[in-house]
């Protein structure tokens, strides 16, 4: 069922997952109300399609056949392996890894969790990783959907690695990637709200080199104050999942916490930032 009611509540409601909704997706409800449903292409199916325009007559109904496919699996044949930054390379698991690259491989099978290195504000993230990490170190993923950006870190040097993200089903997909390539033993992950007191309790006393938020604008800003209490004294911060007019608002929340911006990237409408809690700068 879709109406311009309800896309609106949820819209509002879960304004903190999200910073842009398709213009053209939001403008098709506006004003209209729509029932879908599925039938089977059949004799029975169509029996049934008789049945519910009787009930509804003064109803319009359009009615189109598509094929039986495989929803769940389709999306696999899209995703290639793809080269980001200098070192990495991300196969999905189901591809073979090309021969004779001089690349790390990090294999992934996201699921239905985001996180597939395609998209931009994740390559954002994985060429600051590849720059700011140290052999050893400790990193913290809040928000870290499929794990790519933990286990990109553990495959490039990291010592350990700890994440935390809102969706339940994310410990069970990060531990079957982690274990794709041979890291698990070296990561921690669990769920919760990455802003809330319990994730904070569990944290507490843990400080680590590189600090990891691939979320969205809002959670940030919410983040900015007491992300520092996460990093160690020479930590960085690196976050991204900003979309294009929300940098300025990011950029300030972090500074007026006592967060420095060493650097503001950019990649098509999306925006990242990479802090410390001292030093110069970038402007």
């Amino acid at each position: 069922t879709e109406d311009q009611e309800e896309i609106d509540k949820f819209l509002s409601e879960n304004r903190d997952y999200w910073d842009y909704v398709d213009e053209d997706f939001y403008n098709a409800s506006r004003g209209v109300s729509r029932v879908k449903f599925y039938l089977e292409d059949s004799d029975e199916g169509r029996r049934e399609l008789r049945r519910i325009t009787q009930v509804f007559p003064n109803r319009e109904f359009i009615t189109r056949k598509v094929k039986d496919e495989d929803w769940e699996n389709n999306w696999k044949a899209y995703y290639k392996p793809i080269e980001v930054g200098k070192r990495l390379l991300i196969v999905p698991q189901w591809e073979k890894a090309p021969e004779n690259t001089d690349r790390r491989v990090l294999r992934l099978d996201p699921g239905l969790i985001f996180g597939t290195g395609s998209h931009a504000t994740t390559k954002l993230c994985l060429a600051a990783i590849e720059e700011f990490i140290t052999p050893g170190c400790a990193v913290l993923d809040l928000g870290c959907g499929s794990g790519i950006l933990a286990i990109a870190s553990l495959i490039l040097g990291a010592g350990e690695a700890v994440g935390c993200d809102i969706d339940d089903k994310a410990p069970d997909v990060v531990m079957r990637n982690a274990a794709l390539n041979g890291v698990e033993g070296s990561l921690q992950v669990f769920a919760g709200d990455v802003t809330g007191e319990a994730v904070r309790r569990r944290l507490e006393g843990r400080h680590f080199h590189l600090v990891l938020a691939n979320i969205v604008a809002d959670v940030i800003i919410s983040l900015s104050g007491e992300v520092g209490r996460y990093m160690e004294p020479q930590g960085v911060f690196i976050c991204s999942g900003i979309i294009d007019g929300r940098e300025q608002e990011v950029r300030s929340a972090l500074e007026a916490a006592g967060l420095t911006v060493m650097d503001h990237r950019r990649q098509e409408d999306w925006h990242a930032f990479i802090c410390t809690k001292g030093g110069v700068n970038d402007e």
